[in-house]
């Protein structure tokens, strides 16, 4: 067999209308994804950022319901100015076996602190509540001792006892922040009424 000699490699050549044609997709496409971005950026431009709003329960009014259900008065401490709660709930214990109150606070810095309380704590929910933290000392705040416990996640937790009641204050802000709480807690707790 003989070898055939490669013939020249053949250029193709697009007319002037065939490369119009060619380019119209690539026009077309472009429009369509400026179209699309202009539609998707004018409502978007339209309405500025807002912040979303503050969520601030009435911690005292749902500690009062809560107070038939826990046999105690539930925390409700007076804080400072632009200090809010963002939930407060009594929880039966159902899943922990432990009944609780807690409350979501904000504090002026939007920090989250936890407050936890019962009447009714062991050393097995201690640990789960403040999340298997390890004790790291003694914190003095409000005139108190509380155990101070750090977990591996960042977050700092004080726990006292106090006229037969667990406190725990969870937070991942300053302790100095955290102080201010707990100061506002103790106060609650010394007051006539428990509220």
């Amino acid at each position: 067999m003989s070898e055939q000699q490669p013939e020249n490699p053949v250029t193709p050549t697009l007319t002037a209308k065939q490369a119009k044609r060619a380019n119209a997709n690539v026009i077309g496409m472009l429009i369509a994804t400026g179209i699309t971005l202009a539609i998707v950026l004018i409502p978007v431009l339209l309405n500025p950022y807002q912040k979303p709003p503050v969520r601030d329960v009435d911690v005292q009014a749902i500690a009062g319901e809560a107070a038939g259900d826990a046999g105690y008065d539930p925390l409700a401490p007076d804080l400072p100015e632009g200090w809010t709660a963002n939930y407060a709930r009594w929880d039966s214990g159902v899943n922990s076996g432990v009944p609780a109150w807690e409350v979501g606070y904000l504090t002026p810095d939007t920090e989250f602190i936890r407050l936890t309380q019962t009447a009714e704590a062991n050393p097995t929910w201690i640990s789960q509540t403040t999340r298997d933290s390890l004790v790291a000392g003694e914190r003095t705040a409000g005139g108190a001792a509380w155990q101070l416990r750090d977990s591996a996640n960042g977050e700092a937790h004080l726990v006292t006892e106090v006229e037969g009641m667990t406190v725990i204050l969870s937070s991942e802000a300053g302790l100095a922040t955290v102080d201010v709480l707990a100061e506002a807690v103790l106060q609650d707790l010394a007051a006539p009424s428990g509220n």
